[in-house]
């Protein structure tokens, strides 16, 4: 009975670094024509949501990073590019907040990014209470929710602007020429116009302030092409700004944190590495 009771207040204990929070508890701030009770994801109507994953406080570091899983715009890949590397950033004393956004539903373009701000701002709110270090809070985003991330990275300030970026695979212009369709369909609409679609090119839109980045590709993504984190890293670079390009000779697109990635374990490293010795960026 005794192990039973230590068992169970274990589990209660691990339980309590696990925990769902509700964006916009006092309303909406904007919609997308869909977003109301009853959610059903099966169609993209996602309620605006974090899971928080704190690491055991005996290794905890103060750092943490906001997850944006990829979709297309249209749904979440919230396990693989999202749930899945709680772990992976715990184990190294960084708390893990997984996003879900809402989405654009072609042309609804600040929703998903009011989500973010949103999210990134409760962060900061309960960071005494997470002990997470307010000044040390980066995002993270695959493909889609890669757009999303960098968007929160080059058009966020004061205290919403992430300390650094970790991108995989990640959408980052908006120009037909290389962009992902559907992802500019999804987010700008298909009749976009050229203003806008320069708007939403993140390449564009670095300053000085942009925080560091870790950007990753495979070779051979025929999904995204890695044009787009090539020319966001020279954008970077041009402002001064610290940044780490890694382009790995195959995966295709979408990987996440899947075992069949066969460079995963040297990508785990080389984010390792840069995140112990990534300052954080310009407030």
């Amino acid at each position: 009975m005794l192990l039973l009771c230590v068992a169970v207040a274990g589990i209660a204990q691990q339980n309590n670094k696990v925990f769902d929070i509700d964006l916009w508890q006092q309303g909406l701030p904007n919609s997308n024509g869909m977003d109301s009770p009853p959610f059903d994801e099966s169609i993209g109507n996602f309620k605006p949501s974090i899971r928080v994953f704190l690491p055991d406080s005996r290794v905890a570091t103060g750092k943490a990073v906001l997850i944006c899983p990829g979709g297309a715009y249209v749904h979440l890949a919230y396990h693989h590019e999202g749930y899945d590397w709680a772990p992976y950033f715990n184990k190294m004393g960084i708390a893990a907040i997984v996003l879900k956004y809402r989405m654009p539903k072609r042309g609804h373009k600040e929703v998903p990014y009011s989500d973010a701000e949103e999210a990134m701002r409760l962060i900061k709110s309960h960071a005494l209470q997470w002990n997470i270090n307010p000044d040390d809070v980066g995002i993270m985003g695959s493909s889609a929710g890669g757009h999303l991330a960098s968007t929160v990275a080059v058009r966020s300030t004061g205290n919403l602007r992430p300390d650094f970026q970790i991108l995989f695979y990640p959408v980052i212009t908006m120009d037909k020429k290389y962009t992902h369709m559907g992802s500019h369909d999804n987010l700008l609409g298909p009749g976009a116009s050229k203003e806008l679609e320069e708007k939403y090119s993140n390449e564009k839109q670095v300053t000085g302030n942009t925080p560091p980045a870790f950007i990753v590709y495979s070779d051979d993504d025929d999904v995204v092409a890695p044009d787009n984190g090539v020319n966001y890293y020279l954008a970077l670079r041009k402002h001064g700004i610290p940044a780490s390009l890694h382009i790995y000779p195959s995966g295709g697109h979408g990987w996440g944190i899947l075992e069949s990635f066969l460079y995963k374990n040297q990508m785990l490293n080389d984010l390792e590495v840069w995140l112990k010795t990534c300052k954080p960026g310009k407030k």
